[in-house]
């Protein structure tokens, strides 16, 4: 590959190969240490919640709150995006939910028995990105009894 020598390979796997070696192991078994289950929510309660969590980074989220206030604010955005051409407004709703949306995805990994600072594994484009988004679609540790499931 042209200049890219041995100990450039070196780096890249490090950044990579590092990282992965702790996204593999299984959570901590047991009980889950963020609290009890997160309650089953319908569209406009995951929206409520999103807005009234607005930087509650403690608690668990379940996917439906997760992923309906992800549909929520997809739609908005495209909204914006056809209201406002200059794409101003759709800068004012990314910076009003961004803290809602890193307490939020702080809440998500906390259902699955993770830290929330597991979210900056997203900096490690494109691994990272896809092992969050495996972990957003993972069931939750509902049944404290039981041992975590992988990943």
């Amino acid at each position: 590959m042209g200049n890219f020598s041995l100990f450039h390979w070196l780096i890249v796997l490090t950044l990579i190969g590092v990282p992965l070696i702790f996204v593999f192991r299984k959570p901590l078994v047991g009980p889950n240490r963020f609290g009890g289950p997160p309650p089953a929510m319908g569209f406009g309660q995951a929206i409520g919640s999103f807005f009234k969590n607005y930087v509650n980074f403690s608690g668990r989220a379940g996917r439906s709150e997760f992923w309906y206030s992800f549909l929520f604010s997809f739609l908005v955005s495209i909204v914006l995006y056809f209201v406002d051409r200059s794409e101003t407004l759709r800068l004012i709703w990314s910076l009003a939910t961004l803290l809602p949306w890193i307490s939020m995805a702080a809440r998500r990994l906390h259902d699955i028995n993770r830290s929330g600072w597991w979210q900056l594994l997203g900096l490690l484009v494109p691994i990272g990105s896809v092992v969050l988004l495996v972990w957003y679609c993972r069931a939750s540790t509902m049944d404290d009894s039981r041992e975590a499931v992988f990943a």
